[in-house]
């Protein structure tokens, strides 16, 4: 009979877990041990990341993606998307209020939320330059949609480095960073209002084309049946 020395082999799956119980343990015992030195225990997990939903992630969402394009390239770049480029500016300089629902309303596909944005966004605008002479009151309406956009496709805050000449680098918990380029989303909105409603709509067109922009679209064959055939009769 043969020797049962060597154990059975594990399975690919069953692998996998053992070592990620090893590693997890491995981890435990330096907190552990760490702690009773007197140092502060290490954590197991840091959030890093932000999903679309707001939520944090693990290590895989580390790095984020950076905007398509700068805040003041207003008028965008020769490429296939020029002329929805130019359509932002102009929106995004003569009607805001349009520009920042259809922002939203891509962003959110939900129904009516061109209108509950638009509307709302154009009394405040004309409130705000009734009686302040300038639109100062829709900004504070408009920064969630920034913040949803960069959220939702993990883009880096308009703070990447510093906010407000306060260096970002020592922010380890990822929720007080989230919080502070939350307040660079609403400066943005403030001090470059239209610049900044333009590089949401340039951001949201490249990332979801509009239908009428999309040039990879596979071309559609329409099958035309023949007509009826009958039999004629040989002369």
């Amino acid at each position: 009979m043969a020797n049962h020395e060597e154990s059975n082999p594990l399975l690919p799956n069953q692998e996998e877990e053992k070592q990620e119980e090893t590693k997890t343990k491995d981890i435990e015992k330096k907190s552990t041990a760490t702690a009773k030195n007197g140092g502060d225990p290490v954590p197991a997990a840091v959030p890093i990341g932000w999903t679309a939903d707001g939520l944090p992630v693990g290590e895989h969402m580390m790095q984020r993606a950076q905007w398509d394009s700068g805040i003041f390239s207003c008028l965008g770049r020769n490429d296939e998307f020029c002329g929805s480029d130019l359509e932002v500016c102009l929106l995004g300089s003569m009607a805001p209020c349009v520009l920042f629902g259809s922002n939203a309303e891509r962003v959110g596909s939900a129904p009516g939320t061109f209108a509950n944005h638009c509307l709302p966004y154009t009394g405040l605008y004309l409130l705000g330059n009734s009686f302040f002479g300038w639109n100062c009151l829709a900004p504070w309406f408009s920064y969630p949609v920034r913040t949803a956009i960069r959220r939702k496709f993990n883009l880096e805050g308009n703070c990447k480095a510093e906010c407000c000449g306060v260096s970002l680098d020592f922010m380890v918990d990822e929720a007080h960073r989230e919080q502070c380029e939350t307040a660079c989303d609403f400066a943005t909105h403030v001090f470059c209002h239209p610049c900044a409603l333009c590089q949401e709509g340039r951001e949201i067109r490249r990332r979801i084309p509009h239908p009428g922009f999309n040039t990879n679209q596979p071309p559609v064959f329409v099958m035309i049946p023949p007509g009826g055939q009958t039999m004629g009769r040989p002369a």
